[in-house]
């Protein structure tokens, strides 16, 4: 079944603009392809794609092998705010970059609900 990336870019479009602090959101192949994204324009779309997926395969690595169980997400915290990674279904990654005034445990719940329109559009 074909992946329907116009429903993937107007879920994340939406995403990024009524959650609060959030700048960008991205979905990617385990592979590194993107899907769909909704990215600030300096920022370029097939290098972080590239760059998400390595992170998850690498974060999942640790997990397997540090005997932390199946991992759930990769969370790298800047100066200038988030990057948080999460595994959507066996074939793709959700990238949200926030701003350093993001609320961690709004941000959490909101990645959830989009994981789960994401998860539908994918299945």
């Amino acid at each position: 079944m074909a992946i329907n990336t116009q429903k993937l870019g107007n879920v994340l479009q939406n995403f990024v603009s009524i959650t609060s602090n959030v700048q960008g959101a991205a979905m990617v192949t385990t592979d590194g392809l993107p899907l769909a994204s909704c990215l600030p324009g300096s920022m370029d779309e097939e290098r972080v794609s590239a760059m998400s997926a390595a992170m998850l395969s690498l974060g999942e690595r640790i997990g397997r092998e540090l005997g932390r169980g199946e991992m759930d997400r990769v969370y790298i915290h800047g100066q200038e705010g988030f990057s948080i990674l999460t595994s959507c279904g066996a074939d793709a990654v959700f990238l949200v970059l926030a701003d350093k005034e993001a609320k961690q445990g709004v941000l959490m719940l909101e990645i959830k609900r989009a994981l789960t329109e994401l998860m539908l559009i994918l299945s």
